[in-house]
């Protein structure tokens, strides 16, 4: 097998012409000759619309930060004001499966001057500034990539009134409905009356600023949508070893919805449009450019706090819709519903001071508060229960964590070693490429062991039947 992709193969999926194309054929000639080229073309795909998700990638990285860097302003470096500064301690867990690169982009962050404190969760990997797993807390400021791209990307679960045995055999009814009801991917919408309506469209922010109010139309459209990438929207079995007083449910085995995604289009251009904004304003010298930030006390940093929480609304709103339809079509009862951010930023008390704690691909952990961190496709996934451990700044992992890049998961993996392990755990694929595969992922059960003072585990989520993006852009 050989394979052919062209310039022009790339143009049609969205490329466009001049060096981000010269570069990605080049890669594609050195290290993908025998790959399939449906499954290269949806790879690609998913590098041009979540390039920040392939910085940890070997083959893909230089073409990633290449894609992220092209869409930003070119500003001079001052002088190195880091140069001198000493890195602040800062706590790590799991330290055995983190990777130099987020150390090393932790290590940076920790010289900023407006670091007070971080920590690095054991599902940490490299990212673009801040690490994906890495926490800050900053003094009266904000960084937009501290944040992230995909801002309040968020988990969602409804436990329903419905055993497990009452699941098993309905497959054909369970899949309809998780079709009908879903869209996944860049750009993705409902049109017509497909569309959802929310309270969060009539959220004031919106008529804010010119630029919010261009972002209504787009946002409403893409309303209860999800994303490319990792999202998914899955049933399952959850299971409570014993009842758990706070949610008032008994030991027991439920079916449950659970989903991962967060602010669409509406994020994705906030974040572009405030990380602009705040290299201009902050020239960090070249090894943090990428961490610019806003001071909350200028217009600029309360107008990106205001766009930010409103992402934060949008993506709770879109997980409400979704849960919303797909309730109903089932026709079941809620018995509890738990959600949680981890991609933003909060106002919280660190050491009796105030701090805005960013949580990039990092789960709140707060004594009490419910999260949720999952597995894989076919890796269980955990309900659990913040310790409020002090030196993690209250935080914990948003996930299992990738063991293989995407680009050496397509290279290595095969669909029939995909159907094979999706089989043996009963578990039911709508969409996905290679690079999602169960085995691209690390062991859960390593990570939850690596934070077993952050977090308590209040019950385990064992996916049936999940539903991705193919490619990130499209599905027929």
């Amino acid at each position: 097998m050989k394979t052919n992709v062209t310039g022009a193969n790339l143009l049609a999926i969205g490329y466009s012409e001049g060096k981000i194309v010269g570069l990605a054929l080049d890669i594609l000639k050195e290290n993908f000759a025998e790959v399939d080229e449906a499954e290269l073309l949806a790879l690609f795909k998913k590098l041009k619309d979540y390039p920040e998700s392939f910085l940890d990638d070997p083959i893909l990285a230089e073409l990633a930060k290449a894609m992220i860097e092209d869409a930003l302003p070119k500003t001079k470096d001052t002088i190195d004001l880091l140069a001198q500064a000493d890195a602040k301690d800062y706590n790590i867990f799991g330290e055995s499966y983190i990777e130099e690169g987020a150390r090393n982009q932790m290590n940076i962050a920790m010289k900023l001057p407006i670091t007070e404190a971080g920590a690095l969760m054991p599902d940490a990997h490299q990212g673009y500034g801040l690490p994906i797993g890495g926490v800050l807390a900053t003094k009266n400021a904000i960084i937009p990539y501290g944040v992230g791209v995909d801002i309040g990307c968020r988990m969602a679960l409804s436990i329903f009134d419905i055993p497990e045995k009452h699941y098993f055999g309905k497959d054909d009814k369970y899949k309809r409905e998780l079709i009908a009801f879903t869209k996944f991917g860049a750009g993705r919408e409902f049109r017509g009356l497909e569309r959802a309506d929310h309270e969060v469209m009539e959220n004031e922010a919106f008529n804010g600023t010119p630029f919010f109010k261009n972002l209504h139309g787009k946002a409403w459209a893409q309303l209860g949508t999800s994303g490319g990438g990792n999202h998914f929207v899955e049933w399952g079995i959850i299971e409570f070893a014993e009842r758990d007083e706070v949610l008032n449910i008994d030991k027991g085995r439920y079916v449950a919805l659970l989903t991962h995604s967060g602010s669409r289009g509406l994020g994705a251009t906030i974040a572009g449009h405030y990380t602009k904004l705040a290299k201009e304003i902050c020239k960090l010298p070249k090894e943090a450019a990428n961490l610019a930030y806003l001071d909350l006390n200028s217009a600029e940093g309360q107008e990106y706090w205001i766009a930010m929480n409103l992402a934060g609304d949008y993506a709770s709103a879109c997980h409400e819709v979704i849960h919303k339809r797909l309730t109903k079509a089932i026709g079941a009862k809620v018995l509890a519903k738990v959600e949680n951010h981890h991609n933003f930023a909060w106002k919280e008390t660190l050491n009796g001071e105030e701090v805005i704690v960013h949580r990039k691909g990092a789960t709140p952990a707060g004594k009490g508060v419910m999260g949720i961190i999952p597995g894989s496709m076919t890796a269980p996934g955990f309900l659990v229960r913040g310790k409020g451990e002090v030196s993690s700044i209250n935080s914990a992992s948003h996930g299992a964590g990738r063991l293989m890049s995407r680009s050496k998961a397509i290279q290595s993996i095969t669909k029939s070693d995909m159907k094979a392990i999706l089989k043996d755990h009963g578990v039911t694929l709508i969409g996905a490429g290679l690079d999602e595969a169960p085995m691209a992922y690390k062991d859960i059960h390593q990570v939850m062991a690596a934070q077993t003072e952050l977090v308590d585990v209040v019950a385990k989520f064992e996916p049936k039947m999940v539903r991705m993006a193919d490619d990130g852009s499209r599905e027929d």
